[in-house]
């Protein structure tokens, strides 16, 4: 495995660095997600071979079908991290997965003249099979079933962890190359093999399709032998549609008998005939055989492709060690702002904007029960005198020409009432000054007197006592 690469593509908060994988429509890349505060990870990107990333129709499917895989959330099944374009080619990001695809591993043991423990093919199988459960269940954002169906369940599409897990991967182009199939067999090749005949015939294709070509790769891992292989491409259609299956146990005396009827019913012809879903098939493997427990299958995939994953393990190492660096720096928060004196605008364009109306109610203050009758005679004369302003005033003034004035801007109309939670013989932090009235404009009269009075909060007096006078509160009113 080679070096990290001096110099990654960059593809927004994305790192893409060495090709770990290939497949027959695209290759898969390391990668790293480098975020805020020095938060790194590992990735897998995939991207499209050029050939197939030039081709609209074929991008459109490829992102529309890894969006849906994007609402697969199951353990048995690669999770899709993000979706990215580069220079208008799209790239998935999907989970990185430390350990080999299970056609990588059958391979590798036939090599050393093995076959797979009985036991792991079924864990792996087991598991594979809850993954396509889950993908067939998969439902959008208003829960509705999605009716998604994988289509191309393959060991090349089967990933197996170290840590004994079993992936399913590839529903982001399953679709599209269901429908290539007719124009790029050449493409396909390796793939053909674990079609259903309802996919040869061109029929409509359901989750018990997938259960199908699970039945293959469950075939295939206890034989350790091609099932459906012939010379041509044309060879292998016409043996998926006239081969009439033998049990795994003809070649592997030791399956028992329980699990070759599990596959056999899994390989029928008539979709009707093999299992309603992928779950029920895991369960009657559970039933037939002993499924390894996940230590025994990580175990399996290290001793199997231990020089493969050493070698990927440095790669990673290298990489994280040469990205540690490039980390997005932390990004401490602003001081809080110093809230500026507030700015009184022009008395000519906005009058008197820290001035408001007060209501009756605010006016009337109840005279204490204590004051003598020479003070309520002193005030009715003051009233009077009062009164007869406002008659002559009436008489030379429109009775609203200023009210205009006096309600200011519809900001000034927004200004909040002083609040009865507020600090006593305290501005409000909104005001700093008196208005400044302009030369040039009329003096604010709009109430009898003209005059104008800082009008204080009025707390409420406790039963039986004196009110003290008010304290300045920095608000005018007229009165």
């Amino acid at each position: 495995m080679a070096a990290a690469a001096v110099q990654p593509l960059i593809v927004g908060r994305y790192a893409i660095f060495d090709r770990i994988a290939a497949g027959g429509m695209a290759s898969v890349y390391v990668g790293r997600l480098l975020g805020e505060g020095g938060f790194a990870r590992t990735v897998a990107v995939k991207r499209l071979h050029p050939q197939f990333a030039l081709d609209p129709e074929f991008v459109a499917m490829f992102l529309d079908e890894a969006r849906l895989a994007a609402r697969i959330r199951h353990p048995n099944v690669v999770a899709t991290v993000d979706i990215v374009a580069s220079e208008g080619e799209p790239l998935l990001v999907m989970e990185y997965v430390d350990g080999e695809s299970l056609s990588m591993l059958l391979r590798a043991a036939h090599d050393k003249n093995e076959r797979a423990p009985i036991d792991v093919v079924a864990g792996v199988m087991t598991q594979a099979l809850a993954g396509l459960h889950a993908a067939h269940e998969a439902k959008n954002d208003l829960g509705e079933p999605l009716g998604l169906v994988h289509r191309d369940v393959s060991p090349q599409n089967v990933l197996v962890g170290t840590d004994g897990v079993a992936r399913v991967l590839d529903f982001g182009v399953a679709k599209a190359l269901g429908k290539l199939h007719t124009t790029r067999e050449g493409q396909l090749k390796g793939k053909l093999g674990y079609l259903a005949p309802e996919q040869v015939a061109g029929h409509t294709v359901t989750r018990r399709t997938d259960v199908f070509a699970a039945a293959v790769v469950l075939w295939e891992g206890l034989t350790g032998r091609r099932l459906f292989s012939a010379d041509s491409e044309g060879g292998v259609l016409q043996r998926i549609m006239d081969t009439l299956v033998q049990a795994p146990s003809v070649h592997a005396p030791d399956v028992p008998p329980a699990l070759d009827a599990v596959v056999l019913r899994g390989l029928s012809k008539e979709p009707a005939d093999r299992f309603d879903s992928a779950l029920e098939m895991a369960e009657a493997i559970e039933r037939a055989a002993t499924a390894a427990s996940a230590r025994s299958i990580g175990q399996w995939v290290s001793d199997l492709a231990g020089p493969t994953l050493q070698a990927r393990a440095r790669l990673i190492e290298s990489i994280e060690s040469s990205t540690a660096g490039q980390a997005a720096a932390p990004r401490l928060p602003a001081p809080p702002a110093i809230a500026a004196a507030p700015t009184i605008p022009d008395a000519r364009e906005a009058p008197h904007t820290s001035i408001s109306v007060a209501s009756d109610r605010e006016r009337v203050a109840t005279p204490p029960r204590r004051w003598s009758w020479a003070w309520v005679g002193l005030g009715g004369a003051v009233m009077g005198g009062a009164v007869a302003s406002a008659i002559l005033l009436g008489r030379t003034q429109p009775r609203d020409a200023a009210l205009p004035s006096a309600m200011g801007t519809p900001a000034a109309m927004a200004a909040p009432p002083p609040s009865d939670s507020s600090p006593p013989q305290q501005d409000p932090p909104s005001i700093s000054a008196a208005p400044v009235v302009s030369a040039a404009a009329p003096a604010p009269t709009t109430s009898a007197t003209g005059h104008l009075h800082k009008r204080p909060p009025r707390p409420r007096p406790a039963a039986g006592t004196t009110p003290a006078p008010p304290a300045p509160s920095g608000l005018y009113t007229r009165e």
